[in-house]
């Protein structure tokens, strides 16, 4: 559906308006088949938890509209569109049929997968089982954070463009390098990628073992983010000169305390203040 959607509107998001959506309905349909184990009733709410959360951050920079199908396009489509590789209509084609449409479509149930190891063993919930728990909200609220940040940031710098205003301090940078940002390029990605390693290690709690074939679920999905970060970083590094010195001095995923800024949204605080 979202190949044909996409081909027929020229724009291929339609796999965004899915992506924090499918996960959570898959968790919940493999507690259904589970008969409600306790296991994984707690990861289908954590998946929830998850879902509503992205979901929220995805609708608010506009990604929802009617009709449905309609809206922005992710602003990395079009530039890869211009790969040499890609560039014929039916390369594109292809690779709109095989890897947009089906493979990150896949991958959003195989991510969902070890919830089916996490209920092997006939046992309530354990210690482990609350600690990852924990983890997982946390992770969380440290990706809330960090898009909370850039939303912030973005909105007060496009207003200040909008309103035709010089931009100044961090603003004229262009781009986010304070508070969670300081410490990490992508602190929200860190945090997505981690979320689903605990999802995996639920697996693990409930007896499957440390490595088992649905570990392949979060490999994907961290190498998936290795080919995307490595795409947009290019766009970002040719778009502001200085995100070269930001390359070198900080970190790309796992965020170093050591460099922690504060969050710097100046031109939102004075808004609060009038």
């Amino acid at each position: 559906l979202c190949f044909v959607v996409s081909t027929v509107t020229g724009n291929v998001s339609q796999v965004d308006k899915l992506w924090s959506i499918t996960p959570a309905l898959y968790a919940w349909q493999i507690a259904v088949f589970s008969e409600f184990h306790t296991r994984a009733v707690l990861m289908a709410s954590l998946a929830t938890i998850w879902a509503v959360r992205l979901t929220y951050n995805f609708a608010r920079r506009g990604g929802y509209t009617w009709p449905p199908w309609e809206g922005e396009e992710d602003y990395r489509w079009p530039i890869l569109r211009k790969n040499p590789y890609l560039s014929h209509p039916v390369a594109w084609m292809a690779f709109n049929l095989g890897f947009i449409s089906f493979y990150q479509h896949a991958l959003l149930l195989v991510i969902v997968l070890p919830e089916i190891m996490a209920t092997s063993s006939e046992g309530g919930l354990n210690l482990m089982d609350w600690v990852l728990a924990l983890l997982f909200l946390l992770l969380v609220m440290v990706e809330y954070q960090a898009d909370q940040q850039q939303y912030e940031y973005q909105t007060e710098k496009y207003r200040l463009k909008g309103a035709k205003q010089p931009l100044y301090g961090e603003y004229e940078v262009g781009f986010l390098r304070t508070g969670l940002w300081s410490m990490s390029r992508h602190p929200n990605y860190f945090a997505e990628q981690s979320i689903w390693i605990v999802f995996y290690l639920f697996s693990v709690s409930g007896g499957a073992g440390l490595i088992n074939w649905t570990i392949i679920g979060a490999i994907l999905y961290v190498l998936l983010f290795q080919g995307s970060v490595a795409f947009s970083e290019g766009i970002t590094a040719g778009k502001y000169p200085r995100y070269a010195e930001y390359q070198a001095t900080v970190p790309l995923f796992i965020p170093n305390p050591t460099m922690f800024k504060p969050f710097w949204n100046d031109g939102a605080t004075m808004k609060k203040r009038r």
